[in-house]
């Protein structure tokens, strides 16, 4: 009797799987394939990310290259417009101001073309250009502060649409698991990830541009407050 019972358990035993039951494999996704299965939506305002993105850096790489050949020194000009002014060559004065391509030479140059009018028309003169030249310096800045206020806007308009079809799939979902509201909340993070990230490069690369565009409007002041002090010396 207690060999028949000792046959049937080993029999039952037999039929169990006693093997260690493996883990799921967990499938990596790349950030294209969570792109691509987040919406519409979330690609059209990645796509929108991506070229704000684009547009900063052009006018960034751009207003770098041009405000710093503005703000290139040029020691001796100063000192050649001194002395073609103090013997009296007023032409090869304004040679070497068409042949010098910076803020500062078009301003001087202005000047002398204003030569023999009141020290206050040629100073209004003079400003007038510089004012001229800081608006040229300062083109596309404005941009590039809306791009570093707007991307992180745009990004977190993003993550509050990607949360509400987060919620509306696992609202509609038989079976409620961790990965339905994980794979939606992934996806609408992207986006303030991505808008952040804009908005500070931005953010940086306007507050070094004007910066620069101070450094320059500095060097034409003072090189401006030279020409008029050059003009009232005694001959």
């Amino acid at each position: 009797m207690f060999l028949n019972h000792l046959i049937l358990l080993l029999q039952a035993q037999g039929d169990l799987n006693l093997d260690p039951v493996a883990p799921p494999a967990i499938e990596s996704e790349s950030l294209l394939d969570v792109l691509l299965e987040s919406g519409i939506l979330t690609m059209v305002i990645i796509g929108i990310l991506l070229l704000l993105f684009i547009i900063g850096l052009y006018i960034f790489s751009e207003r770098y290259i041009t405000i710093k050949a503005a703000g290139s020194d040029d020691e001796g000009f100063m000192e050649r417009i001194r002395r073609e002014i103090s013997t009296g060559n007023m032409a090869n004065a304004r040679a070497l101001c068409t042949t010098t391509d910076s803020p500062v030479a078009r301003m001087v140059d202005k000047g002398l073309q204003r030569i023999g009018r009141p020290l206050r028309d040629i100073d209004a003169a003079v400003e007038n250009v510089g004012n001229l030249e800081v608006f040229r310096l300062e083109k596309g800045l404005s941009t590039l502060a809306s791009i570093a206020g707007a991307a992180p806007m745009i990004g977190f308009f993003g993550t509050v649409t990607g949360m509400i079809n987060a919620f509306y799939e696992m609202s509609n979902a038989q079976n409620i698991t961790p990965d339905v509201l994980a794979g939606g909340i992934y996806s609408a993070l992207l986006t303030t990830a991505a808008g952040l990230f804009i908005g500070i490069l931005a953010f940086v690369g306007y507050n070094l541009l004007v910066a620069q565009v101070e450094r320059v409007v500095y060097k034409m002041e003072r090189s401006t407050t030279e020409f008029m002090d050059l003009l009232q010396e005694p001959g």
